[in-house]
């Protein structure tokens, strides 16, 4: 196996992700408001939901882009300038991590899951990104159902 730069890289972020969520679990099993093993459906649904809204947001919604910006390189071309993952190093595990949603979705989640345990507070930032997260599923929905009916439309009327 050949060892890059990059695999160190991968490595030291997955040893700090591995001691976020260690010590993440110590700190859950002694000041949690409420017991894991007592949490719901209902629990494990919105933390789910307020999890897939974060990971959309940091990975795609423009009020994001500044913090994504900070992990990409810019690079000048004939009349625009766009953004490039760097060659090495940490900032293009970061970009990778930030441009995965299944990568990130392992972050938002123990972020989400921690938040949620650790204080009551937490609950209503999680339920309102839950709640947002619907409502984006049911805006992609009515974009493909209204889709959908204007191709129909539109290959009905071309005949």
């Amino acid at each position: 196996m050949r060892l890059t730069e990059q695999y160190f890289w991968h490595i030291i972020f997955s040893v700090f992700f591995l001691t976020l969520v260690i010590l993440g679990a110590i700190i859950l099993e002694s000041e949690a408001s409420e017991a894991l093993h007592a949490a719901t459906l209902f629990d494990m649904g919105i933390i789910a939901l307020a999890s897939f809204r974060l990971i959309r947001l940091f990975e795609h919604d423009k009020i994001t882009a500044f913090f994504r910006e900070q992990f990409w390189d810019a690079k000048e071309m004939k009349t625009k300038v766009m953004l490039v993952k760097p060659e090495g190093g940490p900032r293009l595990t970061i970009a990778d991590l930030i441009s995965c949603p299944w990568c990130l979705g392992i972050w938002m989640a123990a972020l989400t899951t921690f938040c949620y345990f650790i204080t009551p507070y937490a609950y209503y930032i999680i339920l309102f990104l839950a709640l947002s997260a619907v409502a984006s599923m049911l805006q992609v929905t009515a974009n493909l159902i209204g889709w959908s009916a204007e191709k129909f439309k539109h290959d009905v009327e071309s005949r």
